[in-house]
């Protein structure tokens, strides 16, 4: 079962609910990517679940320009209002939350504005800051990064070009290249200032406030997220919290290792 919507802001941003079941489950895309990323656990899920998809406003299936606004995604919390209006002008509550990369912290900004929109989190191949600090261990550079932003701002398309190989496990080509895909529909001029707000954000305090169950997922290798992190978040996060590791390197798991990933979700969720 397929329901479009047709409501506003979840219109806008291509929102759509699948599958059945009693249940809610949510699944944010991270940066540069779209909601067809899900697009290999999705069969699975449905079957269990009633699956909201959407793309946040910097994708490049967006259709209306205007709906990126650079001042308002500045920081994780203008993310965090529009999943938050997008679960309201549904009428869903109490959800289970799948969020990656960037989606992951979005979704720990989410719930300590609305508790009751949701569940679970489900936080895969998250980080709440990528840049070394004093006792803390990002897996970048502050010159790492500055690297990354001038390689956008210079030349966007090459960047978008190569930057997938080095964060989709390269032994899986066709993956790369829907990653490579994605990151060329996105425009430049989005692109830029995202990049500016993923790569410096610093949500480590919010974890803090997370007190729902949560489940880390991350893989043996990431370039992105060190296992590092993911021992400072469980560390961080006050409710029941798990790191489940899949036996896989990149990113994108979901991608390169979906039926691992399945596994690891059929396990936490029960189904």
């Amino acid at each position: 079962m397929v329901v479009m919507l047709q409501t506003g802001f979840s219109t806008a941003v291509n929102a759509k609910i699948i599958g059945s079941g009693s249940e809610v489950m949510v699944l944010a895309h991270g940066f540069g990517g779209n909601q067809s990323l899900w697009d290999k656990i999705l069969p699975k899920l449905t079957h269990h679940y009633r699956v909201l998809l959407f793309d946040w406003t910097f994708a490049g299936s967006i259709k209306d320009p205007n709906l990126f606004d650079p001042h308002k995604y500045s920081s994780y919390s203008g993310f965090a209002e529009d999943l938050i209006r997008i679960l309201d002008e549904l009428g869903l509550t109490s959800t289970i939350f799948l969020g990656h990369s960037m989606s992951g912290l979005i979704g720990c900004v989410a719930y300590t504005k609305r508790p009751d929109l949701f569940q679970r989190l489900v936080l895969l191949c998250s980080s709440p800051r990528y840049i070394n600090t004093e006792g803390y261990e990002g897996g970048f550079e502050k010159s790492d990064i500055d690297q990354i932003i001038a390689s956008i701002e210079s030349n966007y398309q090459n960047w978008a070009t190569h930057f997938p190989s080095l964060v989709v496990d390269e032994a899986d080509p066709v993956s790369v290249s829907r990653f490579q895909k994605c990151l060329h529909e996105m425009r430049p001029e989005v692109a830029l200032p995202l990049a500016k707000t993923v790569f410096g954000v610093d949500e480590r305090d919010i974890l803090e406030k997370v007190d729902i169950p949560c489940t880390i997922v991350q893989t043996k290798t990431d370039i992105v997220v060190p296992a590092s992190v993911a021992v400072f978040m469980q560390n961080k996060i006050k409710g029941c919290c798990t790191v489940q590791v899949i036996n896989t390197d990149g990113h994108f798991p979901h991608l390169t290792a979906h039926l691992e990933l399945l596994q690891v979700l059929g396990t936490v969720l029960g189904f």
